[in-house]
């Protein structure tokens, strides 16, 4: 029997820079509370950038320059009462120009800066991992 291929999903990693410390925030997700990036499902009519860029506004309360070129790719398995669905994100590298104090999921998700290690550290997927690591090293 044939495997489904993964569901694509586009992702913004969201980063500054605080002296020579890069910084990545990270968002909890809503169902599970683990720490995320900001992600969603391609738009219609939208780049896949910006899409990314639109999802890191209403998942994080941040604006800021998406970069057009992908990062990196990761996979998942995203948990739903409909059973489980293998997910494939695009990653989009997001410098943070500005933070918001009101956004469309403030009260759904927390959010927090962490060096760039750290933010590695904490996130479940060994390959979100790995492109924090090596794009934001």
């Amino acid at each position: 029997m044939a495997k489904n291929l993964p569901e694509k999903q586009v992702a913004a990693l969201p980063y500054r820079r605080e002296g020579k410390v890069l910084e990545v925030l990270l968002i909890t997700s809503r169902e599970t509370r683990r720490w995320v990036i900001p992600k969603g499902w391609p738009m219609k009519g939208k780049k896949d950038w910006n899409a990314a860029a639109i999802e890191a506004f209403e998942e994080a309360g941040i604006k800021g320059e998406v970069g057009r070129k992908s990062i990196g790719i990761y996979h998942y398995v995203k948990r739903r009462s409909s059973g489980d669905l293998d997910c494939e994100v695009v990653v989009y590298p997001f410098e943070v120009e500005k933070v918001l104090d009101e956004w469309p999921e403030k009260n759904e998700r927390r959010r927090k800066w962490f060096a760039a290690a750290r933010a590695a550290e904490l996130v479940d997927e060994e390959g979100l991992q790995a492109i924090i690591g090596a794009a934001l090293a």
